[in-house]
């Protein structure tokens, strides 16, 4: 993800003396180039062990939930990478990263946008449903459009100044399994223990033909995403 990230850090372009906040930072590996740029960079993660990592590098890192941020007119810019789809109340996180923004400061940010991850999903919600399981309910991400996402950022005091959406193919350096175990458990909670453990299998299997390239013997996934620039009006 940090190598995935520079981009988004591009459109960024952080300046020394400006104090930015990294709405996600997870282990901290692209809030430390943000810090790198001169800037004085506060992270902030819902994860515990995340925190720790960044704080390993000698980060400002806070454990906070990205729906109560607990900033007033404090910073020049607002950062994310791929961390907005994972925060289901839209609502709050947008409308607290205004209120954590100077007048006239920016949010710069990439997220899954709509069409991400759609061939992993479909596999996810048939097999589940082979099961007897409706797996829609547990839906753990936010895939915007950009009209939907434009709209949201308007009732939050944005003006949207350029936005992007567009597929980017991206290869795993790990098996299909590896990577739904990582990003997908909410859908295995809805299981009996007894079907759990070949459940991932089942959904690789699936995907092989699609995301398998045996050629270079890799798998890859259907990433599609969102980058925006919004200034708070």
């Amino acid at each position: 993800m940090p190598e995935l990230g520079r981009p988004v850090l591009a459109w960024l372009d952080p300046k020394p003396g400006e104090r930015i906040l990294d709405l996600g930072c997870g282990d901290g590996a692209l809030t430390s180039e943000l810090a790198r740029s001169g800037a004085a960079v506060v992270g902030i993660d819902a994860s515990p062990s995340q925190i720790e990592a960044a704080r390993a590098r000698g980060l400002d890192a806070r454990v906070m939930d990205a729906a109560a941020l607990a900033f007033e007119a404090e910073f020049d810019a607002v950062f994310s990478n791929a961390a907005l789809h994972w925060m289901a109340d839209r609502t709050s996180v947008l409308a607290g990263t205004a209120r954590a923004l100077k007048p006239g400061g920016r949010l710069v940010a990439e997220m899954g946008g709509k069409g991400n991850i759609d061939r992993v999903l479909r596999a996810i919600l048939a097999v589940l449903a082979e099961r007897g399981c409706d797996g829609r309910p547990a839906l753990p991400w936010l895939f915007p459009d950009p009209d939907d996402q434009a709209a949201a950022l308007a009732r939050a005091g944005f003006r949207v100044a350029r936005m992007e959406h567009f597929e980017r193919p991206t290869d795993l350096d790990c098996t299909m399994t590896d990577w739904l175990e990582i990003f997908a458990p909410a859908f295995v909670r809805l299981l009996p223990e007894a079907d759990r453990e070949t459940f991932f299998t089942e959904v690789s299997a699936r995907l092989e033909p699609e995301l398998f390239d045996p050629g270079r013997g890799v798998w890859w996934v259907d990433y599609v995403r969102l980058r925006f620039e919004a200034v708070k009006t």
